[in-house]
């Protein structure tokens, strides 16, 4: 019994206990600390995140793209897309993203450092979006045509909460939600096999991005600047990071060369 389970460890814990503990606390402690930052910004301006969600608007109606009033008007006269909608909001970003974590520390560990450090870059330049550019999502904005589903579907909502005061309840840009979608979603995509598992990650990001509309927590402007974050961040932790060390910062592994090199 003590060998099967050495051998499951072995297998689930590539580098150790105690690589796997200091993975958690980083993780932990930089999502607190990206929390508690995201709090603190300047979020209680609500005129001016207000403004700056009605230029956001002004913006989309110039490009002739402003059609979230109607996808969430679409969306809520199908109840149970409404529902599920709001259902993936509030949970699949989260597990997700952490099951995805988990499998590639545990299965494909020669490419999670690399989804880790885009990870934090992602984080770091959010941060810095929510200070700069506070806004207000569109579920408060109801002059517009927007509903608060999220309220509409548990009753209540973060304004509520007894948490308030430590939430940005403007920090709306860019869309961390599909930020994140894309920094799980690429890499799975490339890692596995099956054509139809390559689709559906592929397409992960593309159902969070309606998500987040659908719900009135983004306009479509947050949505792409969440991807020009998770761009950015990959980009980042491609070029500059894993440069500084590839044997266990590049994305799959280090390049050959890099082997040739260490093993040279």
């Amino acid at each position: 019994m003590r060998q099967k389970l050495r051998s499951f460890e072995a297998r689930a814990l590539p580098h150790g206990r105690r690589d796997a503990v200091r993975q958690v606390l980083l993780f932990a402690g930089a999502y607190a600390l990206y929390q508690v930052v995201r709090g603190l910004v300047d979020g209680n301006d609500v005129a001016k995140a207000s403004w700056n969600a009605t230029k956001i608007i002004d913006l989309e109606r110039t490009l002739h793209v402003f059609v979230e009033p109607s996808i969430q008007a679409w969306a809520s006269n199908v109840h149970w897309l409404m529902d599920g909608a709001d259902w993936i909001y509030l949970n699949m970003h989260y597990v997700v993203t952490v099951g995805v974590l988990i499998f590639l520390y545990t299965r494909r560990h020669d490419s999670f450092c690399f989804v880790r450090n885009s990870f934090m870059i992602a984080m770091a330049i959010a941060l810095i979006g929510y200070a700069v550019y506070p806004t207000a999502p569109p579920r408060l904005m109801p002059e517009w045509g927007f509903t608060d589903s999220i309220r509409q579907f548990t009753g209540f909502t973060v304004e509520d909460h007894s948490v308030k005061a430590l939430l940005n309840l403007y920090a709306a840009v860019p869309s961390i939600h599909v930020c994140f979608a894309i920094l799980v979603g690429w890499p799975m995509a490339k890692l596995v096999r099956r054509p139809w598992l390559k689709a559906l990650w592929l397409l992960y990001p593309l159902l969070i991005t309606f998500v987040v509309v659908a719900t009135g927590n983004h306009f479509l402007t947050d949505a792409f600047l969440g991807a020009v974050t998770a761009a950015v961040s990959m980009q980042i932790a491609g070029r500059l990071l894993a440069r500084a060390r590839p044997q266990a910062w590049s994305f799959g592994g280090p390049p050959s060369e890099a082997v040739s090199t260490a093993t040279g």
